[in-house]
């Protein structure tokens, strides 16, 4: 058989370059950053190895740190001196991060974004203060007969509102370059952006976690940032793994409501998600490679069955393959290391 077509042509050294389709820059990635109010040295994360909480005093090396590695770019996650029910610490002028925040700006060239959300701050781990609903409507989400209802608490979304904006706005004030909303309240962008815009921060960008799942592959992060729920769970409010149009509808709400960055969480197992939202939205979409992705390939690489550098690129490659414009990721560092980003 004469063969025309002969793909392989196109994949040999130095053409597989030229051709190659997708790309990865350092630029593209978000490093995650946790800054730990109740400590006065670095503190080891278990389940994620190769990161740590940093004492707000290590704030800006820690930041330094990931400038030299070639991102541009990190998250700032915080662990307050205390917590309650409201949150509080979230909004505080001296909360923890507002304290790094400025730092941060005054003595870096980082882009900052900060994590806008209630669950590190409250003392039952809940992504807003609570109300008294019925059981089978809230946490845990049990069915059960009309005549065994009884009361139990769940996230009041409206109270949650107003909490974020004032978290955003304070931070807005402390330096943050943009703000990232987690919790999956309904309305929270737009009364973000309107909190932002009466303030004068008009210029401040918010990046939505638009379709933020319930998923299992968050542990490690709850770890780290000492955010795990003190009861039930957080189904009523983030997404079910088993819906994609409701995604879309969950999207379309945060577009409406003047959202500039549209947020997949996490990355691998809702790559249909990352590449329907490039396919219907103009917006910069931005992709959580989260905590329970990094810790597996870190484990399978320790029992010698995966190559860390390669799988992680692999990774990286497929979530901007499907539509990623930005990643946030806690392979960052290393990754742009190895693509030659480091200064």
């Amino acid at each position: 058989m004469e063969l025309t077509y002969r793909p392989r042509r196109l994949r040999r050294d130095r053409i597989r370059g030229l051709v190659s389709e997708t790309t990865l820059e350092p630029t593209d990635f978000i490093a995650p950053v946790f800054v730990d109010a109740t400590t006065d040295e670095r503190v080891p994360i278990e389940s994620m190895p190769g990161h740590e909480r940093v004492p707000i005093d290590e704030s800006v090396d820690r930041v330094e740190e990931v400038l030299e590695a070639g991102v541009e770019s990190v998250m700032l996650f915080g662990i307050p001196r205390s917590k309650d029910p409201e949150g509080s610490r979230a909004w505080a002028d001296d909360g923890v991060i507002q304290e790094a925040l400025r730092r941060i700006s005054a003595e870096t060239d980082a882009y900052v974004v900060t994590d806008v959300c209630l669950c590190e701050y409250t003392d039952h781990g809940h992504c807003g203060p609570l109300e008294e609903g019925v059981r089978g409507d809230g946490e845990g989400g049990e069915n059960v007969h009309a005549h065994d209802r009884e009361p139990t608490l769940t996230v009041d979304n409206d109270a949650t509102l107003e909490a974020l904006e004032r978290i955003a706005v304070s931070h807005a004030e402390a330096g943050a370059d943009m703000v990232a909303p987690s919790g999956m309240m309904d309305g929270m962008v737009a009364a973000m952006r309107g909190a932002l815009d009466r303030e004068g921060f008009e210029h401040v960008p918010i990046m939505s976690y638009a379709a933020k799942y319930e998923s299992a592959f968050y542990g490690p992060f709850r770890d780290a940032a000492d955010g795990a729920p003190a009861f039930g769970n957080r189904r009523h409010y983030q997404m079910d793994p088993a819906n994609a149009r409701e995604a879309m509808r969950e999207v379309r709400h945060d577009v409406e409501q003047g959202a500039d960055v549209l947020m997949v969480k996490p990355a691998l197992p809702y790559l249909d998600i990352v590449s329907a939202v490039r396919r219907e939205f103009d917006h910069p979409v931005a992709a959580y490679n989260v905590s329970g992705e990094y810790a597996m390939l870190h484990a399978a690489a320790e029992k010698g069955w995966l190559d860390l550098e390669a799988v992680a690129l692999e990774s990286l490659l497929s979530i901007k393959r499907a539509g990623a414009d930005l990643i946030l990721t806690y392979f960052a560092e290393d990754v742009a290391r190895s693509l030659g980003g480091a200064r």
